[in-house]
């Protein structure tokens, strides 16, 4: 069994101070065995607000994996933007943009679709696509679940507004599919989706709202909690409620993949 917490859109920076003890308590108090954050866990990319992140990080006592997101890349810095978009989040976070793990019932990799050139549309890179593949056609084995971690969703439903759907994102879900991806975790449009994609019923989206950041879109702070066994997975929200600054439970899902298609579990 693997406990896998979802963090994604921190934003320090522009962030909910008196959330950040609660969230640090309650991500330990999960006792997860990887925390996999999906991008912008700053609001600037600013050195200070990448130094927050990290301290938030190293709080944490499980191994924690991040990749960046469209914020985590200077917007008023075009020289750095434009020649040097990493230098910060490696220099703070990790020198790894596209982080791999493989556990006992998961394996996971990561894919940085954050594109210096665009502000808010990301975009799917033909050479994160083959590394993603070869480390999950080596990694996943026997009923070991394929997880995918991306800032940008690549699908979007009525929750996106007027945000730009990824470049490569059609083509970029059916080569994961083809070589062993599951579950495809994001966050970007500050809110909580979990379901089969509408096209491919063989990927599962699991997206996550912001974990800290005062940039709600009418949904409430949160983080998700996959439990993976046996080939199933539990997907739990857990979330604030009103002013109370503490974490709660409050959804829980449960999906099986049948005939290489997911299906929602009682």
């Amino acid at each position: 069994m693997s406990r896998i917490v979802h963090l994604s859109d921190l934003h320090f920076g522009r962030d909910r101070p008196e959330l950040l003890e609660p969230l640090v308590a309650y991500v330990n108090g999960l006792a997860p065995d990887l925390v996999l954050i999906s991008g912008d866990l700053t609001q600037r990319a600013r050195n200070h607000q990448f130094a927050a992140a990290r301290q938030f990080m190293d709080r944490l006592q499980a191994q924690v994996l991040a990749v960046p997101g469209n914020h985590d890349t200077p917007l008023d810095n075009l020289y750095i933007r434009l020649l040097k978009p990493w230098r910060r989040f490696r220099r703070h976070i990790a020198s790894d943009l596209e982080p791999c793990q493989s556990g006992d019932s998961h394996v996971v990799t990561g894919l940085n679709t954050a594109d210096p050139w665009a502000w808010q549309r990301g975009k799917l890179r033909r050479s994160s696509l083959r590394r993603a593949c070869g480390f999950l056609s080596r990694e996943r084995t026997g009923d070991k679940i394929g997880i995918v971690v991306m800032h940008h969703p690549p699908e979007h439903d009525d929750a996106a507004g007027n945000k730009t759907l990824m470049k490569g994102a059609a083509r970029g879900l059916e080569t994961l599919r083809d070589c062993g991806a599951d579950i495809v975790l994001c966050g970007h449009l500050h809110s909580w989706r979990v379901a089969p994609f509408r096209a491919m019923r063989s990927l599962l989206l699991v997206q996550a709202g912001t974990g800290l950041s005062t940039r709600l879109r009418g949904e409430p702070n949160d983080l998700n909690l996959l439990i993976v066994q046996d080939g199933r997975v539990t997907i739990e929200r857990h979330g604030t409620r009103d002013a109370d600054p503490d974490f709660h439970v409050l959804s829980r899902s449960r999906f099986q993949k049948r005939d290489g298609v997911w299906n929602g579990l009682p």
